[in-house]
């Protein structure tokens, strides 16, 4: 991972255009070949980013960055501040709490409580910034993508965005519908998944273990 705050300007190119004027902000660079740029305010979410598959072009006051399809990302940099790399090595993972894993298990297994007619595609469905509880296909075929918690809170929306965000630039995948499933949802993260046009289920854990019928209470 490669770690650079510099004042730059960063301009994206490809289905729609984007421009960020000259601000000092951090460069973030994995060893995935994923990169993003950051600010130091706005919660952790980037302000830009390219994922996986991309080039990097390294250029003396310039980062040139083209996404696999033809879309590109230009850093332009005036001022090195501060630079740091570092080989992070193998990562396993996150490992969620018994609870939360075994609810995902059964809404897998239970599909039909979300609409008549859903099919899993995969659990755990990978992404460059992490994989996916469960990623579905609804009864007219449009991509949903899942995110359970135990308990559902702002970061946990904010997540599941982030998801959305990335995979809506993949043409096989768009649109991508988003469901936010906890046992028990943060009034403040249920206003803000409705607002992002996210649906909310809440889920009954006691009643899922022990039933095929009405297992979730919907809103």
């Amino acid at each position: 991972m490669r770690l650079v705050i510099a004042r730059c300007s960063v301009d994206y190119a490809g289905r729609l255009s984007a421009h960020l004027p000259p601000a000092n902000r951090l460069i973030m660079i994995k060893a995935d070949g994923s990169v993003s740029i950051h600010s130091d305010t706005g919660s952790y979410k980037p302000l830009n980013w390219m994922s996986p598959p991309c080039r990097l072009t390294e250029q003396p006051d310039r980062l040139l960055i083209t996404g696999k399809s033809g879309e590109t990302l230009t850093i332009e940099i005036s001022e090195i501040i501060s630079a740091w790399s570092a080989d992070l090595g193998s990562d396993p993972g996150l490992v969620k709490d018994g609870v939360e894993s075994h609810l995902q298990e059964l809404l897998a297994a239970q599909l039909d409580v979300l609409g008549a007619g859903w099919r899993l595609v995969r659990r755990e469905f990978p992404t460059a910034i992490g994989p996916v509880d469960l990623m579905c296909r609804d009864s007219a075929g449009v991509s949903v993508a899942v995110e359970v918690k135990r308990r559902g809170e702002i970061d946990g929306v904010e997540q599941l965005t982030r998801y959305l965000d990335l995979l809506n630039r993949d043409p096989l995948l768009a649109p991508v519908r988003g469901v936010f499933a906890a046992q028990e949802i943060r009034p403040q993260a249920r206003v803000l998944a409705e607002d992002r046009g996210i649906r909310c289920v809440t889920l009954d854990y006691d009643t899922m273990r022990g039933t095929d019928d009405g297992m979730l209470r919907l809103f």
